[in-house]
């Protein structure tokens, strides 16, 4: 029984509630007034369709479109006529409604640009070009990297239908998450911060989580779709799941030939959706090579980045990340979470963690793999004076041995005049072009057609 029983009359006020009778699904609808509309905004996880029906007195029911929902809401809007009016949707007598990609998604009629983006020369240097871990064999395409975008986007990846690669994720936040622990489809919470994706595609080690236990992307993005805590879901169901969807089909068939749906197509998708977040046109992209565009704060800044600060040991080119090394940055001793330590069981390897790019930094708040700090300016006060001695920690944030304290953490006594220009400096490698492109954001269609 899905039938969803909504009582509604033109009186309403701009926002209100009213009765509602919820289905076993958990279905459930509010009103507010636009104009002279009263709108039905649907909160339906199982993605139904509901057909509307409409009645001047509570007996007989006039039926009139119906309606799907593709990804857990939908706002339907009904005109208001007379003085009173019911509506109630109706699952069980739904007509039938569409469900290819025109209907369930908001597309451009040629795909976007995800295979070739326009890159400024710096970041067509070798070493950039070095950083590119895409695998021979899951080239970046238009059709396979749209595919990606719906999966990302798309609560049928959990287990309740109620949270997607994207509520970890967001595109505001450098698709990173505000919370320090995110939220899983039942309400429990991750064990570390979401870490940004932006440029994720520019990591020589490839490996990937904060522990590095991923060794692709094309692994990462499968795991937490199968964890028990963030999204609850078997491939095998995942699977059954996207192949009931006709909008699907045709998904999977313009990116792979066919429109079976697999894991291993799932996969490829989501990876190469994830490395087409490419960040190119920060101020700091657009200052490259003399920065002439910076403020005399932001130049002292990326002096101490590169100079005193020594920052770019472990955040180096234009891309801000490391080489072929994994560092212990000195948060703790001994460290609760042990990091690459925890997977190999090696005290050799304990607090050593994944460094993210600093790409979009400003917006990943909050910081380190716990997120135990709020603001920038709290983790350059670390850097610069709250380093913990750790036998592993790397030596970058080290005193030279045979110097002063050698071998110690390093402090760098800046003043607050320098901390300030450091994070200035780090603002400059913010790019909300990227993170509020359409081509990143969610495609689905929320509003009834």
């Amino acid at each position: 029984m899905k039938k969803l029983l909504l009582l509604a009359v033109t009186a309403l006020p701009a926002a209100a509630q009213v009765p509602v009778q919820a289905p076993a699904e958990a279905a459930t609808v509010q009103t507010r007034r636009a104009g002279n509309q009263l709108v039905l905004d649907v909160q339906d996880p199982g993605n139904h369709a509901w057909r509307v029906q409409t009645s001047d007195h509570l007996g007989d029911w006039t039926n009139g479109a119906t309606y799907r929902v593709f990804n857990g809401s939908l706002s339907i809007p009904m005109p208001l006529n007379g003085s009173r009016r019911f509506f109630r949707l109706n699952s069980d007598e739904a007509g039938t409604v569409s469900s290819d990609a025109d209907s369930a998604l908001l597309l451009p009629a040629t795909f976007f640009n995800y295979a070739n983006p326009t890159l400024p020369a710096h970041l067509l240097a070798p070493p950039i070009v070095a950083q590119d871990n895409t695998p021979a064999n899951n080239a970046t395409t238009n059709a396979g990297a749209t595919l990606g975008r719906a999966l990302f986007y798309d609560k049928r990846l959990s287990a309740n239908q109620t949270i997607s690669c994207a509520s970890c994720h967001q595109a505001a936040h450098g698709f990173s998450d505000p919370k320090t622990f995110s939220v899983g489809f039942a309400g429990g919470l991750t064990g570390r911060n979401s870490m940004g994706l932006t440029s994720a595609k520019y990591y020589l080690r490839e490996h990937y989580f904060w522990d590095e236990r991923a060794a692709t992307l094309e692994d990462q993005v499968l795991q937490p779709i199968q964890n028990s805590v963030e999204m609850g879901m078997t491939l095998d169901l995942l699977v059954t799941r996207l192949s009931a969807e006709p909008f699907y089909a045709e998904l999977f068939a313009d990116a792979f030939g066919t429109p079976a749906v697999t894991s291993d197509r799932i996969s490829k998708a989501l990876a190469q959706f994830v490395r087409s977040i490419i960040s190119s046109r920060s101020k700091y992209d657009l200052g490259v090579p003399n920065f002439n565009n910076f403020t005399a704060q932001e130049n002292q800044g990326r002096a101490i980045f590169n100079g005193a600060g020594n920052c770019n040991a472990c955040h180096g080119s234009d891309n801000f990340v490391p080489g072929n090394l994994i560092f212990n940055n000195g948060l703790e001793n001994p460290y609760i979470d042990k990091g690459v330590g925890a997977i190999s069981g090696r005290i050799q390897d304990e607090g050593l963690f994944k460094v993210p790019s600093l790409r979009n930094i400003e917006l990943t708040a909050p910081y380190m793999h716990d997120g135990r700090f709020a603001t920038l300016e709290q983790v350059v006060e670390f850097y610069n004076s709250g380093v913990v001695n750790h036998p592993n920690l790397s030596a970058p944030l080290r005193n030279p041995p045979g110097g002063p304290n050698g071998g110690q953490p390093r402090r760098l006594n800046l003043t607050n005049a320098q901390k300030a220009a450091l994070v200035a400096f780090l603002k400059t490698l913010t790019d909300t072009t990227v993170t509020t492109d359409e081509k990143f954001q969610d495609p689905f269609r929320y509003q009834a057609q």
